[in-house]
């Protein structure tokens, strides 16, 4: 069995955290008096950076960054707690780590957040390193949290992403990266496969197989 680093999406791939932040996104759009969308369309906001979901319901340009604060108000004191790992994660986890891989994760949700909800659930110690977004939004998009995470390690065993939205499958393949989609998550198979991920897995237990495959 050939030994790989493996990349994890954190929303939607490892803990369902879309309650915390849809609950926070309302929040957020009250704040501006704007429309607040369906449950649906709203579960459009976990995974993608936050500023330009905001720009796109209606916050100006120029407040986007002043939205994301107003987000974060309640979403770091109460909103990260609204958020569970998905079954069969810690196992997964656990098997991962037992064969010899390497295991990271890269998140377009704030480094210090992304390492309080993983210290949280106790998943922390299976990764080597947790990378995420900046406070000062200079690292935001997942290809540059991928790139920030390959020059912080000394990874020369093959690569595989792990996500559950295009975005994760567009930002790996900026760096030659294949992704594998988990159908659980935020985004839809079809966007997945659309944007260029090699399989979907349907549980952890068929992720296993196809990181091992």
């Amino acid at each position: 069995m050939t030994k790989k680093a493996i990349f994890f999406d954190l929303d939607g791939t490892l803990t369902d955290s879309g309650e915390g932040i849809i609950n926070s996104v309302v929040m957020t759009l009250n704040h501006y008096h704007l429309p607040i969308p369906s449950q649906e369309v709203l579960r459009e906001f976990v995974g993608p950076p936050l500023d330009q979901s905001f720009i796109k319901h209606g916050v100006p340009a120029d407040k986007a960054l002043e939205a994301v604060e107003v987000f974060r108000s309640r979403y770091n004191t109460v909103g990260v707690y609204e958020n569970y790992p998905y079954p069969g994660v810690r196992e997964l986890l656990e098997g991962l780590q037992a064969q010899g891989h390497r295991l990271f994760v890269a998140t377009s949700k704030p480094e210090t957040t992304a390492i309080l909800v993983l210290k949280h659930f106790d998943l922390y110690r299976y990764f080597e390193l947790v990378c995420g977004a900046t406070a000062d939004s200079s690292r935001v998009e997942k290809a540059d949290v991928i790139a920030y995470l390959k020059t912080q390690t000394g990874i020369s065993e093959q690569i595989l992403m792990v996500g559950d939205t295009a975005f994760d499958v567009v930002g790996a393949a900026e760096h030659g990266i294949k992704t594998i989609g988990v159908s659980w998550g935020y985004g839809t198979v079809e966007s997945i496969l659309s944007a260029g991920a090699i399989a979907i897995a349907d549980s952890t237990d068929e992720l296993l197989t196809l990181l091992n495959s």
